[in-house]
């Protein structure tokens, strides 16, 4: 007889029966068990906020189409199908589309804003004195509401107002009707949306530099580079996903401008824009129907546009070491 065999001979008399088998797995959870734990794991956290996407986006832009292939009213509880009739309506009426030229203000001022933004990131990225008092400032404007700060320029834009006392003191003399008249209305209200939101595009530029590894900008003071060939050949191709990702929001944003003109002006003066005609359409003409068919023709240029812009500059994986 063996050594195995008399050992394994003595454990059966000493207990009566062979001891079981080693556990290969060490006593650790299922393989399987431990697998489904990990993919149910992060849909259990994403329940909460995907449900509530789907109640207040997905669900009403659902809404919002069916409704563009009626003639409802908003009111009635009654509604009938009338098909591709709203569409129609709204591209044999070239007028509903000449809204647009007053998106090209705020396009305009986008990019004064946007230029505006990278400049005052860049210089409050560096050792300034009182930076962080002038990130402070130059954001603070974009976390008032946007009513407030309607009705605050309202009284800056008035004939004789803060505007044309501040440009007397410079020597410009005379009354102007800075919302009055169309030639300067919408000019003077592109200049407010852009004020508002340069701080936001500042601070997403500042964000994306302060994320550059110091040793760049210290190699670069060795070679003689000066501030400006830091922003040119540093600063700029390490954050052009951003400045990509910024050009998208302004051309959408300018396409979708609403809030400041319509309390401002609402509308008047040639300031209206294609957002402020599809609420107009809703609730004084109580054609809900036909706005939603307005809404659905943004949507989908708004998505033609970005689609177009992703293609034009296709988004770049910045490597920094």
């Amino acid at each position: 007889m063996t050594v195995v065999q008399k050992a394994r001979a003595g454990a059966q008399g000493a207990g009566g029966r062979s001891a079981p088998p080693p556990d290969p797995s060490g006593g650790r959870p299922h393989t399987g068990r431990r697998r489904r734990t990990a993919v149910l794991t992060p849909w259990l956290f994403l329940a909460a906020p995907l449900t509530l996407l789907g109640m207040f986006t997905y669900l009403p832009v659902a809404d919002m189409i069916g409704y563009s292939f009626t003639d409802w009213d908003g009111v009635s509880p009654t509604r009938s199908l009338t098909g591709v009739e709203n569409y129609t309506d709204l591209v044999t009426r070239p007028a509903r589309f000449e809204v647009f030229l007053v998106s090209g203000f705020y396009l305009a001022a986008s990019v004064v804003q946007t230029a505006l933004a990278l400049y005052f990131a860049t210089i409050l990225s560096f050792h300034t004195r009182f930076r962080n008092l002038f990130k402070g400032l130059l954001f603070f404007p974009y976390l008032i509401n946007g009513v407030a700060v309607g009705f605050v320029f309202l009284y800056f834009f008035q004939p004789d107002g803060t505007l044309d006392t501040l440009l007397r003191m410079v020597g410009v003399d005379g009354e102007h009707l800075w919302l009055g008249d169309p030639d300067l209305a919408n000019p003077s209200l592109a200049g407010v949306s852009a004020w508002r939101f340069m701080g936001l595009n500042m601070v997403l530029f500042l964000g994306a530099i302060q994320s550059i590894p110091p040793h760049l900008y210290e190699a670069a003071e060795l070679d003689g580079a000066n501030r400006w060939q830091q922003f040119r050949h540093i600063i700029a191709p390490s954050i052009k996903p951003v400045i990509s990702l910024s050009c998208v929001l302004a051309v959408s944003g300018s396409l979708a401008v609403f809030e400041i003109p319509y309390i401002m002006t609402g509308g008047a003066n040639g300031t209206e824009t294609f957002v402020i005609q599809t609420v107009k359409l809703a609730f004084q003409f109580d054609k809900v129907g036909l706005a939603s068919a307005s809404a659905v023709v943004l949507l989908v240029l708004i998505l033609l546009i970005t689609w177009v812009q992703r293609r034009l500059i296709p988004e770049e994986r910045v490597e920094l070491s």
